[in-house]
């Protein structure tokens, strides 16, 4: 009888110790399961509140420069037009040919200031990034680039999305100014090509140029690289950047969601 109950007290003591170590398994499962659910979802929260700052950044710059524009135009627009009624007054009214011609040019210069100036001004207060589409804002850019005419400019697309938001545009129409006047500047090359493209699940940018190329491991003012990566991923894209002394290579892809 004895014997009987050291084995049922043995196989009980057993039984009890590989249920408590189940129970700590699942214990130590459980925990590393919440530990990992709550690491996604702070890095959620993180992910969102980058996206809420970046829109919220993009929409006071967008409102700053609106502010502008209509301060240019307002106050220094209405001054430059005063001045140049001034100016056709007094070469109406005096005597002098000499003096009447350096009149005529003042006043010449004040209406081309003028001009450009309207041209800031509305180029400021309207909703060129809203209004335009991704695909002709691009091109107006590399079209900038090539007017100057200091290397070859060629820019292909076949974007056909139209429910861009505005987020998208502004980002990928600050990065491609951003490489683009670094190419121009520091790259010393002599040919610059883009290509925006999609299909049913990415739009997708990349740019190359031909230039000396620079470390992409060493810090840049100029580029602003881990700037550029951050703006991207927080818009929910990828980013790959490369450079050797043959060139630089731009690709970013961005998810499309309907």
């Amino acid at each position: 009888m004895g014997k009987t109950e050291n084995l049922v007290t043995f196989i009980l003591f057993n039984l009890f110790f590989i249920a408590f170590f189940i129970a700590i398994i699942i214990f130590i499962v459980q925990y590393r399961h919440k530990k990992k659910e709550h690491q996604t979802m702070l890095q959620t929260q993180l992910e969102t509140h980058q996206k809420e700052l970046l829109a919220t950044q993009i929409e006071i710059q967008r409102q700053t420069m609106q502010h502008i524009g209509r301060e240019i135009h307002d106050s220094v627009g209405q001054k430059l037009t005063l001045a140049s009624l001034y100016t056709q007054q007094l070469a109406y009214e005096n005597k002098a040919p000499q003096i009447t011609e350096s009149i005529e040019n003042i006043s010449a210069i004040i209406n081309q200031s003028l001009s450009e100036l309207r041209g800031l001004s509305k180029s400021l207060t309207d909703n060129n990034i809203t209004d335009t589409p991704l695909n002709v804002l691009l091109k107006e850019e590399f079209h900038k680039i090539a007017e100057l005419k200091v290397c070859i400019v060629n820019f292909t697309t076949v974007l056909i999305h139209s429910s861009i938001s505005y987020q998208v545009k502004s980002v990928l129409l600050r990065i491609t100014q951003e490489f683009l006047q670094n190419s121009i500047k520091h790259s010393k090359c002599q040919n610059i090509t883009g290509q925006l493209s999609e299909n049913q699940n990415a739009i997708t940018l990349s740019i190359h140029d031909d230039g000396i190329g620079f470390d992409t491991k060493i810090k840049h003012n100029g580029i602003g690289i881990n700037n550029i990566k951050k703006r991207t991923e927080i818009i929910g894209g990828t980013l790959t950047l490369q450079s050797t002394s043959k060139g630089t290579q731009l690709f970013i892809s961005i998810p499309i969601t309907s």
